[in-house]
């Protein structure tokens, strides 16, 4: 998927992680209103291309990162299992 790995819930894409070592962006698609809470911490930046949609970029360059990204990660998958389940409905 865009030459990245795919995380989804269902067929809902929440995130995309870059397949080639030397890329370090993570994408997370978020609600619009965590997409704003997000926008002000240091790092996280709108997506280059799908910013309207409610994506986000951040850079992962080291173990640190990964636990400042967990909670954006967390509330992408949580946003994408309710938009499953209001599908199902």
């Amino acid at each position: 998927m865009f030459g990245r790995w795919g995380y989804f819930v269902g067929d809902r894409l929440f995130a995309c992680f870059p397949l080639r070592d030397k890329d370090r962006d993570l994408w997370i698609h978020l609600s619009l209103e965590d997409q704003e809470r997000a926008l002000r911490e240091p790092g996280v930046r709108p997506h280059r291309r799908f910013a309207r949609r409610g994506w986000v970029e951040t850079n992962i360059e080291s173990d640190g990162d990964v636990g400042r990204v967990l909670k954006w990660l967390r509330r992408a998958r949580a946003s994408a299992g309710h938009l499953e389940d209001a599908d199902e409905a």
